[in-house]
């Protein structure tokens, strides 16, 4: 009798994680690698930050937990993206300021790079995470919400 292993929970999450998901986890390593460059901790610029999280991601709750298509309550990851999204918005726009970043984009190239370079490192894991788990059973996205 054969005996099949299943995989390793974060390499099977990698292997299944949508397009969407891996651009919020590249958008996250970008933030990270800001917030690293350019840390500042000045207490009123993350006090702010958070109170424009609780805000923003009440509104943002209410607003998709209305919505007609929603079935019952979301789990608890996208619950915390509501509020984690407003929080990193918020903090990156504070720690930037003044120091000559273009959108999103430092004037610095080692920071471009360590960002494009994690980013790309993160997509190459997913990618073999992808390969190696291709026996395995897609994680259908109602799945995938709960257990997130």
């Amino acid at each position: 009798m054969q005996r099949t292993h299943a995989l390793p929970p974060l390499v099977g999450y990698l292997a299944n994680l949508s397009a969407g998901r891996l651009l919020l986890w590249c958008y996250f390593l970008w933030y990270l690698v800001v917030l690293v460059r350019y840390f500042d901790p000045d207490p009123r610029l993350w006090l702010t930050s958070l109170g424009m999280s609780a805000i923003i991601g009440v509104a943002l709750y209410i607003s998709t937990t209305s919505a007609a298509a929603v079935q019952g309550p979301l789990g608890f990851w996208p619950t915390v993206r509501l509020f984690m999204m407003p929080f990193c918005v918020s903090s990156f726009a504070a720690t930037v300021k003044g120091k000559g970043f273009y959108l999103v984009f430092s004037p610095k190239l080692a920071d471009l790079a360590w960002g494009v370079g994690l980013c790309a490192l993160f997509c190459a894991m997913v990618a073999v995470a992808r390969a190696v788990g291709t026996d395995s059973a897609p994680v259908t996205a109602t799945a995938r919400e709960a257990g997130e």
